[in-house]
């Protein structure tokens, strides 16, 4: 059971350190590192406490629920087609980002190894499809083993390069910006999907057990992680660049090699980029797992070998066909993808707790602090997302 509730944690951990974290000191440049914390405290807040709702919802239903049966039991059909909805888009489009970057990594690797370049780019996207599809299909079990290694990898690199970094900050560099609202409004719905990893709630529910006192320690602890590593990671990069050299960069790769420049090592650069191939990858596995078992709920397709690789072509071919064919597709649909997570991770739980509530099922049972007021306080945090999403501009 420890190591279930271990391999459970790192599951909600790698979900939500992905590779996206690296940009973080970017979309929050402006706001300061002061405000940008202030502001990533509230989104782990959000996230943490509607992770919770989702256990409190869980433990009136069977243990292998989806939110797809979830959202049937306690909203009906319409709230069924809304979770549905939601779920494959969200998931479909980080599926084919995940594809399209792990894929052109993988191909890189492969010319590199191979020493030539004649081997394509979709021979990158396909190998790599196969190789996680074949992990997934294999069952949580086997995504947990593989995950602890990716994750210990992941956090050694990362250990490494903020043990190089943060001496090398200047504390005048944390000093608070003074916020400008727009900034704000652009900062908001990237804070909000750095915490986005209740789409494998379902997965590691159905893996460990519905055993809620373990579940709450799973979840909290699960992303808990991820706030201390973010608050680290945006401590050495406001520290060595400072706001408004980060304000310049506009990528991912301008933004290491700004830092492989200001402090003079490669071995930052390479260890950074390293992290960033692993965290893509344990990103992807924690999201397709939790696609996987929705779709296969949603289908009902058995658990045998016939059944999972129906699951798994319906999982991973429709997004490594628009990795191929559509690689610019998953950019459009990933700007919507903070309005998809909200529904998925604010409104849906807010909604089965309310009637879960409503209907006195919590009797002697599991209940969230906070009664109706923090129901609607989360309510109001994840339409305000989705208000900065929309001023913001999508896509």
């Amino acid at each position: 059971m420890r190591n279930k509730v271990l391999g459970s944690t790192l599951i909600i951990a790698g979900t939500t350190i992905g590779a996206g974290m690296l940009a973080l000191p970017l979309a929050s440049a402006g706001l300061g590192f002061t405000h940008s914390l202030i502001l990533m405290i509230a989104m782990w807040m959000l996230m943490s406490y509607t992770a919770l709702l989702m256990l409190e919802v869980h433990q009136h239903a069977p243990a292998n629920a989806t939110l797809n049966s979830l959202a049937r039991q306690f909203l009906g059909k319409k709230g069924q087609w809304v979770a549905s909805a939601a779920t494959l888009f969200l998931l479909y489009a980080l599926c084919a980002a995940y594809i399209a970057g792990g894929g052109g990594q993988f191909h890189h690797k492969l010319t590199a190894l191979a020493a030539t370049e004649s081997i394509p780019p979709s021979a990158g996207i396909i190998l790599f499809t196969a190789l996680v599809a074949t992990v997934v299909m294999l069952g949580t079990q086997k995504v947990d083993v593989i995950n602890r290694g990716l994750f210990l990898l992941k956090v050694v690199l990362l250990g490494l390069s903020l043990a190089l970094l943060l001496p090398l900050g200047e504390g005048q560099n944390l000093v608070s910006l003074p916020l400008q609202e727009g900034l704000l409004i652009a900062a908001i719905p990237v804070m909000f999907t750095s915490f986005g990893f209740h789409g494998s709630i379902p997965s590691v529910v159905a893996y460990t057990g519905l055993n809620i006192h373990v579940l709450r320690k799973v979840m909290l602890i699960g992303s808990a992680l991820p706030l201390v590593i973010y608050v680290l990671w945006q401590a050495a990069s406001f520290g060595v660049l400072g706001a408004s050299t980060l304000a310049e960069n506009t990528n991912l790769g301008m933004f290491i090699q700004s830092i492989s420049v200001a402090v003079d090592s490669a071995r930052i650069a390479n260890a950074i980029s390293l992290f960033a191939d692993l965290a893509l990858a344990t990103s992807f596995l924690g999201v397709s797992l939790g696609l996987f078992d929705f779709i296969a709920d949603m289908l009902k397709r058995p658990a045998s070998v016939k059944g999972r690789f129906q699951t798994g072509l319906v999982t991973f071919l429709p997004p490594m066909l628009v990795a191929l064919f559509y690689p610019q597709g998953f950019i459009t649909a990933l700007g919507f993808a903070s309005i998809a997570l909200v529904i998925l991770a604010v409104v849906l739980p807010v909604l089965m707790a309310q009637k879960v509530r409503r209907l006195g099922l919590n009797r002697d049972q599991y209940q969230v602090f906070g009664g109706k007021v923090a129901l609607s306080i989360a309510m109001i945090g994840g339409l305000s997302v989705i208000a900065s999403q929309l001023a913001h501009g999508i896509g």
